[in-house]
């Protein structure tokens, strides 16, 4: 693999990001301006009605972000005339044709300049309505790519995925495209077309019965879990991510295409600043939970690896891909984690989750600090729900019988302890197949690309540097911290 310069490749290029107010986005744009001033123009995709509400989210939820300070401090008077001249905002949705960009100027314009397509926009809800995760994930994916059939300049399309299309297969998962129709469990009939000709006649069913949103709402997500698991996919998330990853491979003709599987990303590990971090992820919550004394039991295998890696790494190896299979008419996948090269356990989480509050221990909201302890870890779904049922579901049911005979006095308590309780259980089946998973991501053309890579210190996605212990304590438990005190 011969790989130039990836600064002399950005200079004066044309790039659409998708997704453009998401996580990894946003540190792709950061990261492009700061490293490549001389990038020609970043067009911005961002779901608006018009240029004057996604200009406004482009303020708030882009470049006012304490993510742009470095580049701020870089530039200071200066930035406001780079962000006028590099970046374009758009207003559009990909879940339309030409990407619901409604300017026919601004349209041709991006037909005739863009050189790369890098396409971030999706949602990651596990439990997503059906109808809008086929939309994004799936058939906004199709979009993107007619897009970049009609730029006349393109050099490459990035898509960026999940490693865990793979569902939850165990061992040795390869860098393999996803195939048309080709299902987890063997199950014949996978059918994009009549997916989403499902989805539609399950609305206007559901319309037609005078159905109210809540009761639709509830209904699609019922939909999307049904059809990933009849497939072999745990939850909509990752079934509509595949479905997504078919419909290019399958339709790319003659466009490079790079696929980038990223595993649960974490905080940024060094630029623009260690510990950078928006919303609550997976795992953090469970962090969170913990450090606020809520979490008192854990239900996983404490030997299961969990594979992450920190946002920049993945933003990296976004970049140097990209600059890799330029003008390349193939399809290319790279897995971007850690379970390989430098996995980390689930016991280990816990470790790091213990000391930390054990040493900087959260203040409730009386002011005083939450005493945090080893917690219970249940190994097996079974000893998981014998306890939930002796610890909450049996005095529920007390509860309820004493509601009864007091006239529903205690109302309320009984309704808010069985919410509280349908919420944990949701979760848990939910999550529970990352909770045992058996499955390590190879990287092995994630580990060619790092050797080719020349500016390594630049663009640096090598998980084998990080040392997880200083990385958890000093980088990511903090961030994660400050985050949801910011909120």
């Amino acid at each position: 693999m011969e790989l130039g310069s990836i600064l002399q490749f950005l200079e004066n290029r044309s790039i659409l990001v998708t997704g453009a107010t998401g996580f990894l986005a946003k540190i792709f744009i950061e990261k492009i301006l700061r490293v490549q001033p001389h990038v020609k123009k970043l067009y911005l995709l961002l779901r608006a009605s018009d240029t004057n509400t996604a200009m406004l989210r482009f303020s708030n939820e882009i470049i006012g972000k304490e993510l742009f300070k470095v580049l701020k401090e870089k530039n200071g008077a200066n930035l406001s005339s780079l962000i006028a001249e590099k970046v374009r905002v758009v207003a559009g949705d990909i879940t339309f044709e030409n990407l619901g960009v409604k300017d026919l100027s601004l349209l041709e314009e991006m037909m005739t300049e863009i050189d790369v397509v890098v396409n971030l926009a999706a949602t990651t809800n596990f439990d997503e309505r059906y109808d809008v995760s086929l939309g994004i994930n799936t058939l906004g994916a199709r979009h993107v790519l007619n897009f970049s059939k009609k730029c006349k300049n393109l050099k490459i399309l990035v898509h960026v995925s999940t490693a865990y299309v793979s569902g939850e297969r165990e061992g040795l998962v390869l860098e393999n495209p996803c195939i048309m129709g080709e299902t987890l469990n063997g199950t014949h009939g996978l059918d994009i077309d009549a997916e989403k000709k499902l989805i539609d006649e399950t609305l206007k069913q559901l319309k037609a019965h005078n159905y109210d949103e809540d009761y639709i709402k509830s209904s699609m997500k019922h939909l999307g879990i049904q059809r990933a698991r009849k497939f072999g996919w745990p939850n909509t998330y990752v079934f509509t991510k595949a479905m997504g990853e078919m419909l290019l491979g399958e339709l790319k003709e003659n466009i490079p295409l790079v696929i980038i599987r990223p595993t649960i990303v974490t905080s940024t590990y060094k630029e623009p600043f260690p510990g950078w971090v928006e919303g609550v992820r997976t795992i953090d919550s469970l962090a969170v939970g913990y450090g606020k004394g809520r979490l008192t039991c854990f239900l996983g295998d404490p030997t299961t690896v969990v594979d992450v890696i920190p946002a920049d790494m993945v933003v990296n190896a976004i970049v140097v891909a990209m600059v890799a299979h330029a003008d390349q008419a193939n399809e290319s996948v790279y897995h971007v984690g850690s379970s390989v090269s430098n996995p980390v356990e689930y016991a280990s989480l816990q470790s790091y989750g213990l000391r930390y509050f054990s040493a900087h221990p959260w203040i409730d909201k009386n002011g005083k600090p939450v005493v945090v302890g080893k917690i219970t870890v249940f190994n097996t779904m079974e000893s998981f729900q014998r306890y939930m049922r002796l610890r909450y579901l049996l005095p529920l049911k007390g509860l309820r019988m004493l509601n009864t005979a007091c006239c529903q006095y205690f109302q309320g308590t009984y309704l808010e302890n069985s919410r509280k309780i349908k919420f944990v259980m949701r979760l848990i089946e939910l999550y529970a197949p990352y909770l045992f998973f058996k499955a390590f991501y190879d990287d092995m053309n994630t580990e060619k690309l790092r050797r080719a890579a020349k500016e390594t210190e630049m663009f640096y996605f090598d998980p084998k540097t990080i040392n997880w212990d200083d990385y958890f304590m000093d980088t990511h438990i903090p961030g994660v911290v400050k985050r949801v005190f910011r909120n």
